[in-house]
């Protein structure tokens, strides 16, 4: 972790003792009280500790489901009600993990953009950068087998048609797929099988989860916090001690997402939730729109984008299924590669006017494909869709490299303290003074 000096210092005898053998507290006195924050973060920091918590909260409400949740086809759908009517407080845990992963989702993305319009994933922040997509990985895949528990229509043919993709595989190596696909089933189709499955990994990921974000917080606290200028800390002053200056922010940003997270548990559980999925399922009845939950529509979206015919003039036909599942797969482990896709030596978009522009109109097509994925395959959503998906993934491939090689930067000030207080002198072209240069 940081090397800077803790300042613990233990009151009691026991504590003395306790410290010179097992420094637990005086790591954590270091590590979350005294660890030098930068002084200028602002509101969209908090998302981190707001994230903290609602992994928390899912486990706790998650372990306590569980012991009422009965993963079998012809207990599941029953079950989940049984919770909601006959358990104490049964519907507020289960509204409480419902909304929490909708809630969860909403905060990483909102912490995604932020590290990509502020430049958290430049040196030496890659290893921080991977860890959080690995942790996004492993929310889909917690996300995609917890939205099988329920047992309804839309969860079960949701499972189907998800599951399924993998058969796509078979266009290269034949039958890989098909025995994918039957391993992730457990037979031939989707059973009940397929939900003990489903509900035991989506038991232990969490856990797998929890020791990935513990990774995270290690290289954030080994490379140390980036912020809204995307200068590193070169003076005493241009930092506070985390706490009670962060972790007071931190609270008031919790609060406030609280709030939201609240009016939903309480008062529209089910509004983010599809109406088909409050019947049980039925494999002799398909449902007339197969959508996943929210959080997932942009990527489906790019998925449902590879028809026989891409954007009017390239011919996919038996290969469309495999281009759309390698795109959508693609979609999410891009972001990996950002670090070394965008090569501007300036991290925060404040101080770069051209890729500013095209972050907005990256969120937009993020926005637009989410839009997309809800809507029916067909007509002018597939090509708007196409078109979104060849934008999306420009942004990474095509503008990141080429802007950071021909933009010229704002000046940036000498210091954090700088931008804070203000100042006259800067360097130019978005190069920051070294403190021997000063």
């Amino acid at each position: 972790m940081s090397g800077h000096t803790s300042t613990y210092k233990p009151t009691s005898r026991w504590g003395k003792w306790f410290d010179e053998r097992l420094p637990i507290a005086r790591m954590m006195h270091g590590q979350f009280v005294d660890f030098p924050t930068p002084r200028n973060l602002n509101y969209l920091w908090t998302f981190g500790g707001i994230l903290t918590f609602i992994l928390g909260a899912q486990i706790i409400t998650g372990v306590v489901l569980a012991m009422h949740y009965q993963p079998s086809a012809a207990g599941a759908f029953d079950s989940i009600e049984q919770i909601r009517r006959d358990v104490n407080y049964g519907w507020m845990i289960r509204n409480f993990h419902a909304v929490g992963a909708s809630m969860f989702f909403f905060a990483v993305y909102i912490h995604i953009f932020r590290g990509l319009y502020y430049g958290s994933y430049k040196a030496p922040r890659e290893v921080l950068w991977i860890l959080g997509v690995i942790i996004m990985l492993l929310m889909m895949a917690t996300a995609f087998m917890g939205y099988s528990l329920p047992w309804g229509q839309m969860s079960f043919w949701g499972v189907t048609v998800i599951t399924n993709l993998f058969s796509a595989l078979d266009t290269i190596i034949n039958g890989l797929g098909t025995a994918i696909v039957e391993w992730l089933w457990g037979g031939y189709s989707v059973s009940g099988t397929t939900l003990n499955r489903f509900f035991s990994l989506h038991y232990l990921l969490p856990f797998v989860l929890t020791g990935v974000v513990g990774l995270h917080l290690w290289a954030l606290h080994t490379a140390g916090q980036n912020n809204p200028t995307g200068l590193d800390l070169k003076e005493p002053s241009d930092s506070v001690p985390m706490h009670p200056y962060a972790t007071s922010k931190d609270a008031v940003g919790l609060f406030a997402f609280l709030i939201l997270f609240a009016w939903f548990v309480f008062f529209v559980p089910d509004y983010l939730g599809h109406a088909d999925n409050y019947i049980e399922a039925n494999p002799l009845v398909t449902p007339p729109h197969i959508v996943p939950e929210w959080y997932f529509l942009p990527f489906y979206a790019i998925l449902r984008s590879f028809t026989s015919t891409f954007l009017w003039i390239i011919p996919l036909g038996q290969y469309a299924k495999l281009c759309g599942v390698v795109a959508m797969f693609s979609a999410v482990l891009i972001i990996a590669f950002v670090p070394w896709l965008d090569t501007s030596r300036v991290r925060s978009a404040k101080y770069r006017p051209i890729f500013k522009w095209f972050f907005w109109f990256f969120v937009f097509t993020c926005v637009a494909l989410g839009y997309l994925g809800s809507r029916p395959a067909e007509g002018v959503y597939v090509m708007w869709a196409q078109i979104f998906t060849v934008c999306y993934f420009l942004f990474f491939l095509v503008a990141m490299p080429i802007i950071g090689l021909i933009e010229t930067p704002k000046k940036l000030p000498r210091s954090i303290t700088e931008s804070v207080l203000g100042g006259s002198t800067a360097m130019p072209n978005g190069v920051a003074a070294s403190p021997e240069k000063r």
